[in-house]
């Protein structure tokens, strides 16, 4: 056995790949695996005993035909004063068989350092996470691309509701003036849902990039989610397949359930995902069910289920794979592996049942929350709303126009630059409460136009408009910092909190 005390050294955030035969026997290993589990002739000596017998359990089940993922091992590595967290996947390799249809040939098993060594330099660690927020970007994208379309299929539906040429649409000229209100309201409430869930998806991907902690999660109702699910996916399995002379018949049976503990916009996530792939499975029509309900022995349940394709053993033992998709260019291969992921997440279970031509089964299992106190309700206070004069720099002109009407909305009066250099101008001859701009313009971002504005207006409050991941605090000039995208409440509430009322 070779443990020279340099080899450790030069590890890199690569890959750890090795390959074993159907008899256990380590075949090949590349460079990364190398230098973690070294090149003695027992290929798990650095683990302890105990994770031995876990390691070739893993290895037994991986060979016969289960897909084995996200076990973490901790590795004794020379020079190291604590164990190298490594999370390894046993991966079996399905091999075609003239008489028996697959067999199973090798394991591949492949695997990530949780760890950086203090060896690293700063620049691999960066590289290291850049690659990370690429993989998660694909599942990103994916889900944000979801929102965007059913936002864009609920403005459709808005537009129904105009009058040309004095006459509605004939599914909305038999409702009542009270009920067509209601059905605009929904409609409204679930744009403004999918815009909120794609907000929080991408500050999920800033938090990691900031290299900060998930959220806390909070007691939910996983009923009044699926829901809200199934409200924001009607473009998908009803408007889309009826325009196509398709149809997909809803079933729901969503029983009243204990809550659960977790993030709403991540959970919503995973079951517009699954709707979704229930839909696409049945492109010439079908039944989706969605249920919801409570086991006392495993938790509160939610399942989706489709009439549709079906998938054969091999397919359902890969789904949850990165980067395995049956869509080909249609698919990233990221959508089950983000859900699975999300699921675990919340120590919940993410089950499928599946055949051939029989159709589709996903069921969610979560734990109860622990008993939870009513919470009393408040009465909120009457806050009185003070109207000052805002100033609002930025150089697009939406943000502008949208934050200007919204604004005068509330009772202030807003003018608006689309420039730092027309912005100082405007203050020059005009006496502004407060002034809101955005940091990345081009010529002036927002720190150099409010260095250059408390130069002579030292008292004038300037709120920071951002988008970006890596926006520092305040810091000099500068009263606060608000990150896109922001809601009109919170405008309002950094107005009232800084500006000078002046005594009467």
């Amino acid at each position: 056995m070779s443990d020279a005390p340099n080899m450790f050294a030069p590890v890199e955030p690569a890959l750890l790949v090795a390959t074993f035969s159907q008899h256990r026997v380590l075949v090949e290993r590349n460079e990364a695996w190398f230098l973690v589990f070294g090149d003695g002739p027992l290929v798990w000596y650095r683990l302890s005993s105990e994770d031995q017998t876990l390691v070739a359990q893993c290895l037994a089940d991986a060979l016969s035909g289960s897909l084995v993922t996200n076990q973490i091992f901790p590795v004794l590595v020379p020079e190291r004063d604590e164990p190298l967290p490594v999370l390894l996947n046993f991966l079996p390799v399905h091999l075609p068989a003239e008489d028996r249809g697959t067999r199973i040939d090798a394991v591949t098993v492949t695997g990530e350092v949780l760890a950086e060594p203090t060896s690293w330099m700063t620049s691999q660690t960066q590289r290291h996470r850049l690659e990370a927020v690429g993989r998660m970007t694909m599942g990103i994208t994916h889900d944000f691309n979801n929102l965007l379309s059913g936002i864009l299929g609920y403005t459709e539906l808005l537009k129904a509701f105009e009058v040309t040429e004095n006459k509605r649409p004939d599914h909305l000229e038999a409702l009542s003036p009270d009920a067509l209100q209601t059905a605009y309201a929904d409609h409204l409430r679930t744009i403004e849902r999918a815009a909120l869930d794609g907000a929080a998806l991408i500050k999920k991907l800033q938090r990691y990039i900031r290299q900060e902690k998930q959220i806390r999660f909070e007691a939910m109702d996983l009923a009044l989610l699926a829901e809200d699910s199934v409200a924001l996916t009607k473009p998908y399995w009803y408007n889309e397949p009826r325009r196509q002379g398709i149809g997909i018949e809803l079933v729901t049976e969503i029983s009243p359930v204990p809550p659960v503990l977790g993030s709403p916009t991540e959970l919503r996530e995973v079951v517009v995902n699954l709707i979704l792939n229930a839909v696409q499975a049945m492109p010439g029509g079908g039944q989706l069910t969605i249920r919801v309900f409570s086991d006392p022995m495993r938790g509160v349940c939610l399942s989706v289920k489709d009439t549709g394709m079906g998938m054969s053993e091999a397919v359902k033992k890969r789904i949850f794979e990165p980067l395995f998709t049956t869509k080909g260019e249609r698919g990233t291969g990221m959508g089950l592996a983000v859900c699975y992921g999300i699921i675990q997440e919340h120590d919940g279970t993410i089950d499928v049942i599946s055949e051939l031509g029989q159709g589709t089964l996903f069921e969610i299992t979560l734990p109860h929350a622990e008993e939870i106190a009513p919470i009393e309700e408040i009465a909120p206070e009457t806050v009185h709303t003070v109207p000052a004069h805002v100033l609002i720099v930025d150089d697009e002109r939406m943000v502008r126009t949208v934050l200007s009407k919204l604004l005068v909305l509330r009772g202030h009066t807003v003018e608006s630059a689309e420039s730092g250099k027309q912005g100082l101008a405007l203050i020059q001859n005009t006496h502004f409460d407060i002034v809101f701009v955005d940091q990345a313009m081009p010529e002036m971002n927002g720190r150099e136009f409010a260095k250059l504005l408390q130069q002579s207006n030292p008292s004038l409050p300037i709120v920071l408009l951002t988008g970006a991941t890596d926006m520092v605090g305040p810091g000099e000039n500068i009263a606060c910092v608000l990150r896109k995208p922001f809601q009109i409440e919170e405008i309002d509430a950094t107005i009232q909190q800084y500006i000078q009322v002046s005594p009467a």
